[in-house]
């Protein structure tokens, strides 16, 4: 068991909460600055090209997340791939995992970018965008959409990384690409006056930067984890365990953001002001999410390598641990989001008080209950950590986009309830009855795993 530490942090021994706060700090300031990438741009172009260029990048967020998503989630079969096999003591498995990775991105960053630059107006046109909005958009997508090769190469090395125990290289990357997009993103906004042309070009590059940082973290490497990159290859095996684990994982965050596409096509009916500040307030909930993903993968790393290792007991607190911990730091931290509202969303649209209002309104209603997102997602994640991936999504289709499309199509449909405060309250609902299932499900599958590893009566 000791041969783990050759990887990085022991998942399997010692204190536990000592353990998952060391492993989950870094990868929420990574997260965080990852966002910063987005954020920086909505700053940008709030500041320096106005209110219509604010709705323009804020108005594609949720398709860019419904392509993305269905190839992330191949990321994160590749982490279990890679965690259960340093838990089993496997370095065969985690040298084929790690080679099988790699390759796999490059496939999927390509097919993003194909359908991504030829189709971004057409999925724009589905989702009733205004006309004034719909070329910056478009724009924006399309450049955006370029880059995906280096955002996917990016997400699978450092989901290897984590899954070894490394949370602070890709926080590094990410200080040293986040840097770089800021600058950038001034210099082609202010000075070159490219609009969000520049903010998505910025974008790009800093991803091509942190890309070619973790590749380089991963070929210099010692262990089973090192890249070689002429040894890459389809390895069946991996390859089966990152697709039976990260395609059910990339439909579920494209469900997801399939339910967000049609709110945000409901969003888009209030009009542009209410479209910049729904827009300025949801990237700010993006900050909150990154918490919530930081439990989510410590979870689903944790969990792995113990069920690896046949320490169970362990694994199974591993989920009570990140529950109570993404429950208290999410209120903590929508605590202080709903006081200083106000002047955090008029870093976005500094020249509109009724688009701050409007922003305000979807902080209240999402932000107070958001540490239900948080349970929900640390149950996802420790569920694939069990290496089931198809519940979670099943209980997903259900219970987030079931509820959210239905509530869209029903009860917003009533005039008196064709608010948004009506459409904002579906997220707290699909969290909490999203979150009770997947518990239930966790509970069921440990048990018969762990009863399927007794030995049998017979065999005594």
């Amino acid at each position: 068991m000791g041969k783990n530490r050759v990887y990085g942090q022991d998942m399997l021994s010692g204190p536990l909460v000592r353990s998952v706060a060391r492993y989950t700090i870094p990868i929420i300031l990574t997260n965080v600055l990852q966002l910063l990438f987005n954020a920086a741009d909505l700053v940008v172009v709030g500041q320096f090209a106005g209110e219509l260029s604010v709705a323009a990048v804020g108005n594609s967020g949720s398709i860019i997340n419904l392509i993305v998503n269905l190839f992330i989630g191949l990321s994160v079969g590749a982490s279990v791939a890679v965690a259960y096999s340093i838990g089993e003591n496997k370095a065969e498995d985690v040298h084929k995992a790690v080679h099988t990775a790699v390759p796999t991105a490059l496939v999927g960053g390509v097919i993003i970018t194909f359908i991504g630059v030829f189709f971004s107006e057409t999925f724009l046109r589905m989702m009733d965008t205004p006309e004034n909005v719909l070329p910056l958009s478009a724009l924006y997508m399309r450049i955006y959409f370029a880059g995906s090769v280096f955002m996917l190469i990016y997400n699978f090395c450092a989901a290897i990384l984590r899954a070894s125990g490394d949370t602070k290289s890709p926080l590094v990357f990410l200080i040293i690409a986040g840097v770089i997009n800021v600058i950038l993103n001034l210099i082609f906004v202010v000075f070159c006056h490219m609009d969000v042309a520049g903010v998505a070009l910025a974008t790009t590059i800093s991803q091509a930067v942190s890309a070619t940082l973790v590749v380089i973290a991963l070929m210099k490497r010692t262990d089973a984890c090192r890249f070689i990159p002429s040894k890459m290859r389809f390895h069946k095996q991996p390859l089966l365990k990152m697709i039976k684990i990260g395609i059910p994982a990339g439909i579920q965050g494209s469900l997801f953001s399939i339910s967000n596409v049609i709110i945000q096509t409901s969003i888009n009916s209030f009009g542009e002001i209410f479209m910049s500040g729904n827009a300025a307030a949801s990237n700010v909930e993006s900050f909150i999410y990154s918490i919530i993903v930081a439990f989510h993968q410590t979870a689903l790393n944790f969990i792995s390598q113990n069920m690896g290792a046949g320490q169970y007991k362990r694994a199974k607190k591993v989920l009570r641990v990140c529950i109570l911990g993404v429950t208290v730091v999410c209120l903590v931290v929508c605590a202080c989001v709903v006081l200083f509202g106000r002047g955090i969303l008029s870093v976005y649209i500094p020249n509109s008080a009724e688009a701050i209002e409007w922003g305000m309104l979807r902080v209240i209603y999402l932000c107070i209950p958001y540490f239900l997102c948080g349970m929900m997602d640390v149950t996802t994640g420790s569920l694939r950590g069990l290496g089931s991936s198809v519940v979670p999504m099943l209980i997903s289709v259900i219970g987030v986009c079931g509820i959210r499309i239905a509530w869209v199509f029903t009860v917003f449909r009533i005039p008196e309830y064709h608010t948004p405060q009506c459409l904002y309250l579906s997220y707290p609902l699909s969290w909490a009855v999203t979150f009770l299932l997947e518990l239930i499900a966790f509970l069921i599958l440990f048990k018969k795993k762990t009863d399927a590893a007794k030995p049998s009566p017979l065999s005594k």
